[in-house]
């Protein structure tokens, strides 16, 4: 087999970075590509065959740029990379990192960090109404909750309104101590962490108390115009089709919504229908309402979550095929 060689030059700083501790990312995308990539100096020398270094040099190349931007790579960064190269599509971590959207309290950017995260935000940004759909871990929430508060606090909206169905996973609230606020509390949780992260406890606290910003349960919505808001509902795969009808007639003039779910994660009694399923199937020709369908490649945690999600969706796709092998064969039994 055909064997090149491609040099790259690069400093010390990001060689640590780009490499990771104890070559964690190069020995990755030695693996992935097989091919052989040695530092002498700066020197970085790429070995193998001609499509494999050259797939290796745009990957290092691009992780380089990231790091020069000032970037921590991060193990994310480099599959991501590699799963781009493999559909040939160059230069997608240049294109997605140039899209801040705002800095946590700590002054960490956030920034999407696949390309299905860049069409996300780009929706929220082009379009009044944006189903966010996908699985846990692709970061529905959080980029809708840093879009929320960076609209805030740019006064493109007066304020924020957070809101989820208080649905029991398994669990009954009537078993959770306190008035009905302290039990629905645990359900907003996930709400409350990233706004205290992006926003900062004592702001998200004078906010609150202003009644700039709030966070309820989907019931309290019934009833109410929410006009120049921003607002999110999350987990709307556990709303059932009124609630969800009644929350989109909520929406009033100078409003924007976000609304995050997964279908694969209801927790709806059996046999109930979801009010998702339903807004995707009656809404998904309507202008101004975008469907954004997140998938395991774009989840950023981490590396092991991306694979048991792709491990539940290969499994639920032959569940799947074999319902509708079974179902057939039914059918030609019958009519037999």
């Amino acid at each position: 087999m055909e064997q090149t060689e491609i040099f790259l030059e690069m400093d010390a700083g990001h060689i640590s970075n780009i490499f990771g501790q104890f070559d964690i990312y190069v020995k990755k995308l030695e693996r992935q590509l097989h091919v052989t990539i040695t530092d002498r100096n700066g020197n970085i020398r790429i070995a193998g065959s001609p499509h494999a270094a050259r797939q290796a040099e745009s990957i290092l190349k691009q992780l380089l740029e990231l790091s020069k931007r000032g970037n921590q790579i991060q193990e994310q960064n480099v599959d991501y990379a590699i799963a781009m190269s493999m559909e040939e599509k160059e230069d997608a971590l240049l294109e997605i990192d140039g899209d801040l959207i705002c800095h946590t309290m700590s002054g960490k950017p956030i920034k999407p960090k696949t390309l299905g995260q860049k069409q996300y935000i780009d929706a929220i940004r082009d379009n009044m109404i944006v189903f966010g759909l996908g699985p846990a871990g692709t970061g529905k929430t959080y980029l809708a909750m840093a879009m929320a508060i960076t609209a805030f606090k740019n006064n493109e909206v007066e304020r924020i309104i957070l809101t989820r169905p208080a649905i029991e996973a398994g669990e009954k609230l009537g078993f959770l101590p306190g008035d009905l606020q302290s039990k629905v509390d645990p359900y907003l949780r996930p709400l409350y962490d990233a706004l205290y992260q992006i926003m900062g406890a004592e702001s998200f606290a004078k906010n609150m108390e202003k009644g700039l910003i709030e966070v309820a349960p989907l019931a309290y919505m019934r009833g109410r115009t929410l006009d120049n808001a921003y607002i999110i509902l999350d987990e709307a795969q556990n709303t059932t089709p009124a609630q969800m009808k009644m929350f989109l007639t909520r929406i009033g003039f100078g409003s924007k919504v976000v609304i995050t779910g997964d279908s694969s994660q209801k927790d709806l009694a059996p046999g109930a229908t979801s009010g998702l399923d339903v807004a995707i199937r009656v809404l998904s020709k309507v202008d101004d309402i975008a469907f954004c369908h997140l998938t395991s490649r774009d989840v950023v945690r981490h590396p092991l979550v991306q694979k048991i999600v792709k491990a539940y969706e290969d499994y639920e796709a032959r569940e799947q095929r074999r319902a509708i092998k079974t179902r057939d064969k039914g059918k030609k039994h019958t009519r037999g």
